[in-house]
C-alpha cells in the first residue's frame, strides 16, 4: 500500500465507526423558561446605545397599552440591534429643540401588532423634555417606533377642542427618561444625510445611524 492511499484511508476507519448505533442518553427534561417579573406603576428600561446609556421610566400606571407593548418588545429582544434613525432640528426657539426617532421601522419579522391610542388628554402626561413617545401613522397603527424630545412640544398633545382629527389625537406620551440625557442630545448631534428621507423626513436622517446595543428591564 503506498503512503498517498493510507493517509486517505484513516478517515474513512472515522467514517465506520461514525455509522455505529449511538448509545442512547438518557433524556432531557426540559428546561421551564424564567418567567419575566410582573410590572408596577412603573417601569424601568435601560437602552444601551453606541454612544451611551439611556434610562427610562415607563408609566405603566397612566398608559399600561403603551407601557407593555415596549415591554413586550424589550423582554422579546426585539430591540436589540435596532437604530435610532432620525433627528428632527427645530430652528426656532430655545436649543436644542426637537426629538430623536428609533425603533424597528415596520420590519416585517419582529413588528407585534398594532397597538390601541393612549392620548394625553386621557393619560395627563405631556410632551415635555426627555418623554418618550410613540411614533404612528393614525391613531391605532403604533407599533415599534418612538421619539424622544429634546425640548417642551406641547403640539404633540391631544387637543379635544381642535378641528383636525389628527391634532385632537395628538402622540401617545409614556414615559421619561431618568438618566442620559447627555446620550439623547449626542444622538441628536449626529451627523444627518443630505438626501436621505421623504417629505418631511428629509435631511432628518442620521448617517450613519446610531446603534441600540441592548434594551433591558432594570430592577425597580
Amino acid at each position: 500500500m503506498n503512503r498517498r492511499f493510507a493517509l486517505l484511508a484513516i478517515p474513512a476507519l472515522f467514517v465506520l465507526a461514525a455509522a455505529a448505533p449511538p448509545k442512547k442518553a438518557p433524556a432531557k427534561r426540559p428546561v421551564a423558561a424564567k418567567p419575566a417579573p410582573p410590572l408596577g406603576d412603573t417601569v424601568k428600561v435601560a437602552l444601551v446605545t453606541e454612544l451611551g446609556t439611556i434610562e427610562l421610566e415607563l408609566d405603566n400606571k397612566r398608559t399600561p397599552i403603551t407601557t407593555q407593548n415596549f415591554v413586550r418588545y424589550v423582554d422579546q429582544k426585539k430591540f436589540d440591534g435596532v437604530i435610532f434613525y432620525r433627528s428632527m432640528r427645530l430652528p426656532w426657539g430655545e436649543q436644542p429643540n426637537g426629538l430623536i426617532q428609533g425603533g424597528l421601522q415596520g420590519h416585517p419579522l419582529k413588528v407585534l401588532k398594532p397597538i390601541a391610542h393612549e392620548p394625553t388628554s386621557v393619560t395627563g402626561i405631556s410632551h415635555k423634555a426627555g418623554t418618550i413617545s410613540m411614533a404612528r401613522h393614525a391613531p391605532g397603527t403604533a407599533t415599534a417606533d418612538w421619539s424622544i424630545l429634546l425640548s417642551d412640544l406641547p403640539s404633540l398633545d391631544a387637543d379635544p377642542k381642535a378641528a383636525e382629527p389628527e391634532a385632537q389625537a395628538g402622540f401617545a406620551a409614556f414615559g421619561r427618561v431618568t438618566q442620559g440625557m447627555d446620550v439623547v442630545r449626542k444622538i441628536w448631534d449626529a451627523p444627518l444625510s443630505p438626501t436621505k428621507g421623504e417629505g418631511q423626513l428629509k435631511g432628518q436622517m442620521l448617517e450613519p445611524p446610531v446603534k441600540i446595543i441592548s434594551a433591558r428591564r432594570l430592577p425597580q
